[in-house]
């Protein structure tokens, strides 16, 4: 089997409204309702992961919504502790742009 270079990451994963079997990858206590690509995107740059962003595909469980974007991050470490990362990072951006309100 081939080793792959980059992980895909879907919004689905961090999506509170979501249960694990429709994609939600973190648990409740790390996720945030509807997050969009744009702000998954800057959690990534937060923590410093090399990321390309598609903005033209849907999610492959959900072909019949919208499309939400994906993004490609480089594989250093094993893919549910970059989720994971990027989960704690959603939240304090959410958090931060909740108390600047």
């Amino acid at each position: 089997m081939r080793k792959q270079e980059k992980v895909i990451i879907w919004p689905a994963y961090f999506d509170s409204t979501k249960t694990r079997k429709e994609g939600r990858r973190v648990p409740k206590s790390l996720a945030v309702p509807s997050p969009k690509i744009l702000e998954i995107k800057d959690a990534a740059e937060k923590i410093g992961l090399e990321h390309e962003l598609a903005l033209d595909v849907g999610y492959p469980k959900t072909p019949f919504l919208p499309k939400t974007g994906m993004l490609l991050i480089k594989k250093n470490e094993a893919k549910q502790k970059v989720v994971v990362k990027i989960a704690k990072q959603l939240l304090k951006i959410r958090g931060s742009a909740a108390t600047t309100k």
